[in-house]
């Protein structure tokens, strides 16, 4: 397997997020070409794929990146793994990656939320060495 940052939307690309964000979210619908296009060109985030051994992509993730008065941060968004490569240490090498992106681009701190319920994604997480922060995570929903 191989993990790449997209810096160039191929139709392969557009079909693999097309797959995976319904295994990733069933209230969000996956993004137009045009709205993927903008994630790839923009400077503030990268695509992660992972592709695996026969040239499929099966997983991706976003890291977007941000300066603030306080620095310079990360933060991890939409990771997935298609469930045929589940298990066989692709989220491992995706949050790898992504981790030392942001290292190489001088990131104070790496963020993420993951779910409760997601227990192997918390696990793999902390091993990575993530640690649990005491506070509460906000939304309002702009498009209600």
């Amino acid at each position: 397997m191989k993990v790449e940052i997209a810096t160039t939307l191929t139709p392969a690309i557009v079909d693999a997020v097309e797959r995976l964000v319904p295994q990733l979210s069933q209230s969000s619908r996956p993004p137009t070409v045009d709205e993927l296009g903008d994630v790839v060109a923009s400077p503030a985030t990268d695509l992660f794929i992972v592709i695996a051994d026969d040239g499929s992509i099966v997983a991706m993730a976003t890291l977007a990146t941000f300066r603030i008065p306080t620095g310079l941060r990360a933060w991890i968004e939409d990771v997935v793994v298609d469930e045929s490569g589940r298990g066989q240490g692709v989220a491992t090498a995706l949050t790898e990656s992504m981790v030392d992106r942001a290292r190489e681009l001088g990131c104070k701190t790496v963020d993420l939320t993951s779910r409760p319920s997601r227990e192997a994604a918390n696990r793999l997480y902390q091993k990575a060495g993530f640690v649990a922060r005491e506070t509460n995570v906000y939304r309002l929903d702009l498009q209600q």
